[in-house]
């Protein structure tokens, strides 16, 4: 759903949330999570992982800013679009990697 048009007050299904489709909703389902409040407690990379790894091919690295914001949203942050959360992805990235965790290079 498009983040202007989210209720947090109707936010009952997966595609209620900010920035998730159909598609989106789907892959979410193939991680095992059925409903938002699933959401809470939910790292977004190592769901971007896990769904990589699920797939069996590299997600686009947008996929963890789209994880970003609806783990953001469910644990209270406002609805915003995911491309807001580009920019915090590829610090992320870059402080895992400066500290020599081995992430993919998903930096575009």
């Amino acid at each position: 759903m498009h983040p202007d048009k989210v209720d947090r007050e109707r936010v009952v299904q997966l595609t209620d949330l900010p920035n998730v489709g159909k598609a989106t909703a789907d892959d979410l389902v193939l991680l095992g999570i059925r409903t938002p409040a699933q959401l809470l407690g939910q790292c977004p990379l190592e769901m971007y992982h896990r769904l990589c790894r699920i797939t069996g091919q590299r997600q686009d690295p947008c996929v963890i800013d789209v994880f970003m914001s609806i783990t953001g949203f469910i644990n209270g942050e406002p609805p915003q679009p995911w491309w807001a959360y580009t920019d915090a992805r590829k610090r992320m990235l870059a402080d895992a990697r400066a500290q020599g965790v081995n992430v993919e290079d998903s930096s575009s």
